[in-house]
């Protein structure tokens, strides 16, 4: 059982071979795959968290689609002051399929 701890668009998501993730808006090249920086790799018992040895792992993932997330209402209300402010935020996500693990 191969797989990976990557830094994907501010967290850290576990993934393996064919594992779709769903991160913060990234720009991939005209052929639509992107590297994700491993920091964490498990190839069945042995365990790599070195940072030299990291930096020859490439982890390659397909992107799928670009989307956006739920709507997030922000309300602030001071009571007796007649403050009342209503703001929306919906954040710019991407898809992708991991592809390899080397």
């Amino acid at each position: 059982m191969v797989y990976a701890v990557v830094r994907a668009g501010g967290r850290q998501e576990k993934v393996e071979v064919g594992t779709i993730v769903t991160m913060n808006r990234v720009v991939a090249d005209s052929s639509g795959v992107i590297e994700l920086p491993a920091v964490l790799l498990v190839d069945g018992d042995k365990i790599t968290a070195d940072s030299a040895s990291l930096a020859k792992v490439k982890v390659t993932a397909e992107v799928l689609n670009d989307l956006r997330g739920p709507k997030i209402v922000i309300q602030k209300y001071k009571n007796k002051t007649g403050y009342k402010k209503r703001q929306g935020h919906r954040q710019e996500l991407t898809r992708v399929k991991v592809t390899g693990i080397k």
